[in-house]
């Protein structure tokens, strides 16, 4: 019993991965507004009803799909990350390496992309299960500024008298051994890199920026100084050593 058991959790396993890939077709072709599960079965040469015992819904697959791109973006950083080196490497390459990895992945799944980071899809509302999966990326640019913090330090960006109050809040829920300007800083980097990266996928800098991946690293190094990232040298100006 066991072994056929084991053969209908394959089979049940390459049915789903079917209906995911062809999803993801007509994703590339349609978008994710226009996702239907009867045009999924039907290109797929299944009856709605058998599509409907792995997905029962839309919604169900839709959340699968966005699952999976946010996995698949979070094991990229994360692999990138660990070919960088340790803590003991320079946090600004570290920074670097996930930050072009996560472009790179970006470039290449244009459409998984837009589903994770596009306009929301209309009357779909992401549930629970999606919330680990979107942390991956950021928990990787947080452990990195950990470690930095940890070893040689962080030159802690200024923080308004305004903010302090918000910063606070948000490192006690994001990095609560970090400083909150930190927090604060770290939060805004993350929003202007997926920014860079958005407006090259989606023709903002159609006419515009020739050099993009130039641009982005120019960015993501400018980026990296904000959040505090040190590099080896003496701190100057406003920041402090922490």
């Amino acid at each position: 019993m066991s072994t056929i058991r084991g053969a209908r959790e394959r089979a049940r396993i390459e049915v789903a991965a079917a209906i995911k890939d062809e999803a993801r077709e007509q994703l590339a072709a349609e978008g994710a507004a226009k996702l239907s599960l009867r045009a999924v079965a039907r290109e797929l040469g299944m009856v709605s009803s058998a599509l409907y015992r792995y997905f029962p819904s839309r919604d169900d697959l839709l959340t699968a799909l966005i699952i999976d791109a946010y996995d698949a973006v979070g094991e990229v950083a994360e692999a990138a990350l660990a070919k960088a080196g340790g803590p003991s490497e320079a946090p600004s390459a570290r920074w670097m390496a996930v930050a072009c990895a996560v472009r790179d992945w970006a470039l290449a799944h244009p459409h998984e992309y837009a589903l994770i980071y596009g306009s929301p899809v209309p009357g779909y509302t992401a549930p629970q299960d999606t919330v680990g999966p979107a942390s991956r990326v950021g928990q990787v640019f947080i452990g990195l500024v950990r470690d930095a913090h940890l070893t040689e330090g962080l030159a802690v960006p200024p923080l308004t008298a305004e903010l302090r109050p918000e910063a606070a809040r948000m490192a006690a829920g994001l990095a609560a051994d970090l400083p909150p300007a930190v927090v604060v800083a770290l939060v805004s980097a993350w929003a202007q890199l997926f920014g860079m990266i958005s407006f090259e996928l989606f023709g903002q800098f159609d006419k515009v920026v020739e050099a993009r991946e130039q641009l982005y690293r120019h960015a993501v190094h400018r980026l990296g100084c904000s959040v505090g990232l040190l590099e080896g040298r003496p701190v100057g100006g406003s920041g402090t050593r922490a």
